[in-house]
């Protein structure tokens, strides 16, 4: 299954970039995260958890950028296992441009699950997907356009 979409960031390119590529940053954003961990600057191991209709289940899974080009674009796949709830694994290429001070960042991911998630049907998976990606990329524009609040 394939989703896609683009969200305006009021940053500049390079804090966008640099944000994408920050594991502490990442982790807030992903719907689920328990746990992100940098296992090389290319590879992250990852433990999630989320809800899909009416399977919940945690995935472990590894994270890995490639097809990096600094500080435009990259393609960011992993691959998950949530036990008896099945498989996940998929690709995303990510795309950063500039437009003035903002960036636009636009996404187009392709999507494959495996064992009962399957079994749940592509109308409820597509739109949880989508829903996923969208969460994701709203709270990670919302880090990095909230200032940092400030202690007296």
């Amino acid at each position: 299954m394939e989703i896609s979409g683009e969200e305006r960031i009021a940053a500049p390119r390079d804090v966008v970039w640099a944000a994408l590529n920050n594991p502490d940053i990442l982790r807030q954003c992903i719907p689920g995260c328990q746990t992100l961990e940098q296992k090389s600057p290319t590879e992250l191991a990852a433990t999630v958890k989320l809800k899909i209709g009416p399977v919940s289940a945690s995935f472990n899974g590894e994270v890995t950028l490639s097809d990096i080009n600094a500080p435009e674009s990259y393609r960011i796949s992993g691959e998950g296992k949530g036990g008896i709830a099945g498989f996940a694994k998929g690709h995303a290429d990510v795309v950063l441009e500039e437009d003035g001070a903002d960036t636009i960042l636009r996404y187009k991911a392709d999507a494959q699950v495996g064992g009962k998630l399957a079994q749940l049907g592509s109308r409820l998976i597509g739109s949880t997907s989508q829903k996923l990606a969208q969460q994701f990329f709203a709270d990670f524009n919302a880090v990095l356009t909230t200032p940092a609040e400030t202690s007296l």
